[in-house]
């Protein structure tokens, strides 16, 4: 159990992506359990990304309810796919905040149908993989011992990709299944490293998620490739594919719960784990191993 202050009281988390979405959700769960929070997003667009992303408001929006929820939080803009940048903000931060306890890497975009094509799947890459690689290894100078690591991969990242029957059709969705697998494979050797040091380091591996990047043309069109333009009605019984059980989705909230167990002392021999929240979509479709 916790104790009284929060699960997390005390700490100070590091969240990318923060703005919006899971980010955001993260970002007030731990609040609300007792962190200050550093709180970075881009805040602007990507042009080969079909879709908009957060916006310095909602970046604003998020410190409005970390601060609801009573503690601290340093905002900055910057782009994860720039390690001076990141490193910039998280030293403006913990020289605020006094420490750094929990990094959360989050921020990630969805790439497919995105164009141009490679363009797509290069900034997909630099976003998902080299950001989530940059937001950690600018954290890793301020960790130390009872300090945890989260990093959100996709159950996209456990999927079977031998399969291939039209290649060059979609770079920009093949590339998310990459940077998600690649996350994965980073953060189990990097955990490897950190254990005799008391770090811990571990990976979600969320479904559908109940985000604007799951509510977007893009995601639509990848369920619905059979309509020109598909609609959130069209692409929602679509959807119920991905999971065992009956939901076509779940919510931000069910990861942050997630997360909240992972950067707490609850969890702490808990390493290099790769924890699926899922609504059962990997035993769906894949058999047994170790």
């Amino acid at each position: 159990m916790g104790s009284a202050e929060g699960r997390v009281a005390g700490k100070v988390a590091f969240i990318t992506g923060a703005a919006r979405g899971q980010g955001r959700s993260h970002a007030v769960r731990l609040a609300e359990e007792g962190a200050d929070i550093i709180a970075v997003d881009l805040c602007q667009d990507i042009d080969s990304i079909g879709y908009s992303l957060a916006t310095p408001e909602d970046l604003e929006e998020t410190a409005r309810y970390v601060e609801k929820a009573g503690r601290r939080i340093v905002t900055a803009q910057a782009d994860v796919r720039d390690a001076a940048q990141l490193k910039e903000a998280l030293e403006r931060g913990v020289s605020e905040l006094g420490k750094l306890d929990i990094v959360v890497a989050q921020a990630g975009i969805a790439a497919m149908k995105g164009n141009p094509p490679l363009q797509a799947w290069t900034d997909g890459i630099n976003t998902n993989l080299v950001g989530t690689i940059n937001a950690i290894q600018v954290a890793l100078p301020h960790l130390s011992e009872g300090a945890s690591i989260v990093a959100t991969a996709s159950a996209a990242a456990l999927m079977d990709a031998h399969n291939k029957p039209n290649p060059g059709a979609d770079p920009g969705g093949m590339g998310y299944m990459v940077s998600k697998r690649m996350i994965s494979e980073y953060v189990h050797y990097l955990a490897t490293e950190l254990t005799p040091l008391g770090i811990r380091a571990n990976v979600i591996h969320p479904t559908n998620c109940n985000t604007d990047m799951l509510q977007s043309e893009p995601m639509y069109r990848s369920f619905r490739p059979d309509l020109e333009h598909p609609t959130r009605a069209d692409a929602e019984p679509v959807f119920y594919v991905q999971q065992a059980m009956k939901v076509p989705w779940v919510e931000p909230s069910d990861i942050s719960n997630a997360v909240l167990w992972l950067a707490s002392d609850e969890s702490r021999f808990v390493t290099g784990m790769q924890l699926r929240v899922d609504a059962g979509g990997y035993l769906k479709w894949y058999d047994y191993h170790v």
